[in-house]
Parts: structure tokens; C-alpha cells; sequence
């Protein structure tokens, strides 16, 4: 990518979309062209088509989707595989129809097979059932990926995809009805140790293990992969190692600064025991993961606090193990 090319980041807003933003302003490309969903309705065929043909994009990274948790996936199953779908399938064709040059679709570890070998290889998608509890987007995001591939096979479109582990950074969700357990760690335990709480209790055994790429990193490779990779083939985009659950809340509660007792309600799920991706193939292009997990919590601490620590708190103590 030339420094003055015209790139489109749809999901700017996002936890990814806007490291993916930070990551390209720092390397000097300034010719960025970001919408709100409010500005630009991708579920909308006519708008992105008119959008494409009037700004005409040399590069696009799709990083906006409609993602939730367990309970709003159970909720609301019709929106998220409609949503998802209609975004995919209006922005992936008006690219290719628009000439840009390469597109960058954001999939997700979570729509691998349920009970897929560890650390999960890029050739385990579609080789067993997927986690029920999000199926819907995972039968989305599955679409989106092929969508990428059929376009190369049959238009010669430049389409890669990637999968990124399980994120965090600034600007993550710290909802706790929705969030997932790295940030609902932070907020819990920053809670507990204003309210001066005796104990957090985390839901589960501790004993799960897993992976935490921090968005930034997940930025640089998105961008590095949009540089140097042209192949078919998904690539995983994770640090290659993991933790358990008790490793996590311990380093947590470090960062912040909570001297409580962490006690673990053992008659509550785990959840799916391991999650770990295989990073081989985007070794083999010459990146790896910088932000170590330390590192990283302690600046997204720092984050929370600037943005958003002195909000009430929410009450109750209780975080889930799972992610």
C-alpha cells in the first residue's frame, strides 16, 4: 500500500476497526476513509453500492459486524445471521464490482468446530459441529470467509481473510451483561477494590486455558497480512500461547491492585476447556505478537480508568471463567 492509496476501515468505531485506524494514521497513511453506521447502513445494498462507486476504494478492511454475547446470540438469532450476512455479502461484491485493489475480512476463532483439535489449525473450519451458543454468527462468518475465497476463485477478486483469537485492548466492551472475561475481570476487580470487597468470585474452576492478543497487535497484523499475504488460505492471528483462567485473575487483580481473595464457584460452567490457535502460517510471513499479556492489562487498566472508571459500579462480585 502507497502512503497516499484511499483505504476503507468499515467498523472504525469497533474495538478492531479503531486499532486498525491507530495502526495505519502511525505509519503515515492518511488518506483514510472511515462512516458510521449511522452515515453508511451496510445492510444496505443500494447505499454501499453508491458508496463504492462514488468514493472508490484502493483498500478495504471489513472489520465491522454485529458481534454479542451468549445471551444476546440466544436472543436475537434471525439479526445476527441477517445483519452479518447482508454486511458481508454488500461490501465484499461492491469492492470486487469498484476495482479495489485487496480486501481484509475479519472472521473469528469462535466459529471453529466446538470440540476442534488444540491449538486450532486454519484447516479444522467445517471439520465438526459449531459451538451452539453461537452458531448463527459462526454460520455467517463462515459465509463471509467463503465469500472471499469464491470471488478470487471465479473474479480474481484479492480477498484474504483472517482469524483473529480472543481480543482486548482499549476501547473494549466493559458492559457486564455482554463482556467478555478479560474485561469483566478488570471492571469486577477495580470494583471490588473501590467498594474495598473481601472476594471477587469467578465463575468456574480457573482451570480453563485460554488466548489474549492484545487489538493492537491484531491491528499491525491485519495490515501486515494486507501487505504481504495473497493466498486463499484463512490465517490465524493469535500470540500461540495461552493461560488458565486463575493465571489470568491473578494477573488482573495484580494490575489493579486488589488484595482480596479470588474464589472460584466450581458448580458453574468452564466452558469449552482450551482455545488456542495455531500461528504457523502467519509466522511463516514474518510477524509475531509484541504486547505481552502484563503489558498489555496494565494499559488497558489504564484505559478503563481514563474512560470509563468512574462510573458507578454495577454491583455483585461475580465474573464469568469463560470466553
Amino acid at each position: 500500500m502507497e502512503k497516499n492509496d484511499k483505504i476503507y476501515v468499515a467498523g472504525h468505531r469497533g474495538l478492531v476497526g479503531g486499532a486498525i485506524v491507530r495502526n495505519l494514521r502511525s505509519r503515515g497513511f492518511g488518506n483514510l476513509l472511515m462512516r458510521s453506521s449511522a452515515e453508511l447502513d451496510l445492510r444496505c445494498q443500494r447505499a454501499v453500492e453508491d458508496f463504492f462507486a462514488a468514493e472508490r476504494p484502493d483498500y478495504v478492511f471489513l472489520a465491522a459486524a454485529k458481534v454479542g454475547g451468549i445471551l444476546a446470540n440466544d436472543t436475537y438469532p434471525a439479526d445476527f445471521i441477517r445483519d452479518n450476512l447482508q454486511m458481508e455479502v454488500n461490501v465484499i461484491d461492491a469492492a470486487h464490482r469498484a476495482g479495489v485493489r485487496k480486501l481484509c475480512f475479519l472472521g473469528s476463532s469462535c466459529i471453529y468446530p466446538k470440540f476442534a483439535p488444540q491449538p486450532m489449525k486454519e484447516e479444522h473450519l467445517l471439520t465438526g459441529e459449531l459451538e451452539p451458543t453461537n452458531e448463527w454468527y459462526a454460520v455467517a462468518k463462515i459465509a463471509g470467509i467463503k465469500m472471499c475465497q469464491a470471488y478470487r476463485r471465479q473474479y480474481g477478486f484479492n480477498a484474504i481473510a483472517v482469524m483473529p483469537t480472543n481480543l482486548y485492548g482499549p476501547g473494549d466492551n466493559f458492559d457486564l451483561s455482554g463482556s467478555h472475561v478479560l474485561p469483566a475481570l478488570l471492571r469486577k476487580f477495580h470494583e471490588a477494590k473501590q467498594a474495598g470487597e473481601p472476594e471477587v468470585v469467578v465463575w468456574g474452576t480457573g482451570t480453563p486455558r485460554r488466548e489474549f492478543l492484545h487489538v493492537d497487535d491484531m491491528a499491525d497484523a491485519c495490515v501486515h497480512l494486507m501487505e504481504v499475504y495473497e493466498g486463499e488460505n484463512i490465517v490465524n492471528v493469535g500470540v500461540g500461547e495461552d493461560v488458565t483462567i486463575a493465571e489470568l485473575a491473578g494477573l488482573v487483580g495484580q494490575v489493579v491492585g486488589y488484595t482480596g481473595r479470588i474464589v472460584y464457584d466450581a458448580s458453574k460452567p468452564d466452558g469449552t476447556p482450551r482455545k488456542l490457535l495455531d500461528v504457523t502460517r502467519l509466522a511463516a510471513t514474518g510477524w509475531r505478537a509484541h504486547i505481552g499479556l502484563a503489558e498489555g492489562i496494565t494499559s488497558t487498566y489504564a484505559w478503563y480508568l481514563e474512560h470509563l472508571g468512574g462510573r458507578a459500579s454495577a454491583g455483585g462480585q461475580t465474573v464469568h471463567g469463560g470466553a
